[in-house]
């Protein structure tokens, strides 16, 4: 057995295209092989608004699956602490003992949820954006236009949060790290009018994004409802779409924006929907036209989690990282 700090973890994995191409791996392996993926497991600790999530998958031919034990408490804020923590277990394939414990804090988590924002906009975006968009000011927030920067060349970011000193600190550190001009936004109507690619991080349970907002071109990435009682875009804005992609279809219409979709009637389970590993694997077409408005729906898959934390674990095993237990 062998154990990874957080420390570790963060001087070897890195947001860059090596981390992308690994997860986008994961996605085609779900077009291309039987992957085992169950349904997510959820926890749910409303008195302090969160939640812990354990998700995992196997792919034929790995030597290695990663289970996943996530939290979200999104009042951490408040008391100077992350919103995200948790951990990973890697099982050994053959035998089924467990091989390592990726102590990341979420790190991974949020490497991966970036790598899977940056594998939408690469296919699902136009190719040149000015400006994109994001609406939250935290951790993700951060990661996500890291990541978008690795397959579209920005120059602007448009930020929206509803805590003014948070979004001030995020325009700062994002222009010193990005080197691009970030404008803070007084509404999320305005990132969405005046972006190319705009990417929602919140764990809001009512719609920040409208319908009546859209324009030709637009591409939008909704990665913050992983749950039922969350919600970022609006029943509606399915309607004004050109192109639906989602993670797992099967998991967003249980607990993603499709959801919503499917209460409201503007998508049915027989819509024209397609996976994202459909698109990777070549099976499907992305973007084709200029003007199309696409939308895409990510709820965070286990077969990411298996991806990361497979290569986090070559990268530090091969530095001769972490304590070891015999």
């Amino acid at each position: 057995m062998i154990i990874f700090h957080e420390r570790e973890i963060r001087e070897v994995v890195q947001i860059n295209n090596r981390a992308i191409a690994v997860v986008e791996e994961g996605f085609t392996s779900l077009a291309t092989q039987k992957v085992a993926m169950p349904p997510i497991m959820r926890v749910d600790v409303p008195e302090n608004n969160g939640e812990v999530d354990v998700k995992t998958a196997y792919i034929p031919g790995w030597d290695q699956f990663a289970i996943k034990v996530s939290s979200g408490f999104f009042n951490n804020y408040q008391k100077g602490l992350p919103s995200l923590s948790g951990m990973m277990l890697l099982m050994n394939t053959e035998t089924g003992i467990p091989e390592a414990v990726l102590l990341d804090n979420g790190y991974l988590t949020d490497v991966r949820t970036a790598a899977a924002g940056a594998i939408a906009a690469k296919y699902l975006a136009r190719e040149n954006p000015d400006t994109v968009g994001v609406i939250g000011a935290g951790a993700q927030a951060r990661y996500q236009m890291i990541a978008l920067k690795q397959v579209r060349n920005f120059k602007r970011i448009m930020v929206y949060g509803p805590t003014q000193s948070r979004v001030e600190q995020y325009a700062k550190e994002m222009e010193e790290m990005l080197g691009v001009k970030v404008k803070i936004a007084r509404s999320p109507e305005e990132v969405v009018k005046e972006s190319e690619v705009v990417v929602t991080t919140t764990p809001s349970r009512s719609p920040v994004i409208k319908a009546e907002w859209l324009h030709p071109g637009l591409h939008i990435t909704a990665m913050g409802s992983d749950a039922e009682h969350k919600q970022e875009l609006e029943a509606s804005v399915f309607s004004q779409a050109d192109l639906l992609v989602c993670d797992v279809k099967s998991q967003c219409f249980r607990l993603g924006e499709l959801h919503h979709g499917l209460e409201q009637d503007t998508i049915s389970r027989e819509s024209e929907i397609v996976e994202l590993a459909e698109i990777t694997s070549g099976m499907k077409s992305g973007r084709t036209d200029e003007r199309q408005i696409t939308v895409c729906d990510l709820t965070g898959t286990g077969v990411q989690d298996t991806a990361i934390a497979v290569f986090a674990y070559d990268q530090l095993s091969a530095r001769g990282l972490g304590m070891r237990f015999d």
